[in-house]
């Protein structure tokens, strides 16, 4: 009996060991669509549940505002580095759920800069862009949909920056931003 104690102490230490220590992936590639553009991202680890991204992509942009007043569609190039703290992955991890490719639930700083790169608009002028650089906490959730796909949802409020300045208007602007996705990717 004392025997058969100790193996279940055994084995319950052990399990006990392995679910706290879920972690992020290495390294996870892929690329997402949502209804405001197409992004490519790679996030490496950097700590068990905490994984730098980044991004570059094109962001669809309604482009009706003082700097753009006769375009109704603009898409610009966006680069984005994004921590990622995956909060949950020893609870999914407890509860037998997947964690792989990085599907769990995350809090992220969200930080990304247009450049004047690439513009595609429906404007008969050329089309300079205002760079911008915006800062934003997110919350969001990233699930997969079998062994390739996955779809992502996030929410957050921050700030944003324009550098109107560099573009002949007469000053900067700030305002509050709002980052509102939802994407499905395919990772490789």
């Amino acid at each position: 009996m004392k025997n058969i104690v100790l193996t279940i102490a055994f084995f319950s230490l052990v399990l006990t060991a392995k679910s706290q220590n879920a972690s992020v992936e290495k390294s996870v590639f892929g690329i997402q669509t949502g209804s405001f553009g197409i992004w490519g991202h790679s996030e490496l680890k950097l700590a068990n549940q905490i994984a730098l991204r980044g991004e570059l992509g094109f962001d669809i942009n309604n482009g009706k505002s003082d700097f753009y007043p006769d375009t109704s569609f603009l898409l610009t190039s966006v680069i984005t580095v994004e921590p990622r703290w995956y909060y949950n992955l020893n609870k999914r991890e407890s509860k037998s759920k997947q964690i792989d490719g990085n599907n769990g639930n995350f809090f992220s700083l969200k930080t990304s800069y247009h450049p004047d790169l690439l513009v595609v608009s429906n404007s008969d002028e050329s089309i300079n862009v205002v760079t911008d650089i915006s800062i934003i906490p997110t919350w969001g959730i990233r699930r997969n949909i079998g062994k390739y796909f996955n779809y992502e949802t996030g929410i957050g409020v921050g700030y944003i920056h324009y550098f109107a300045k560099n573009e002949g208007f007469p000053k900067d602007k700030g305002e509050t931003a709002i980052n509102l996705h939802l994407r499905i990717g395919y990772r490789f």
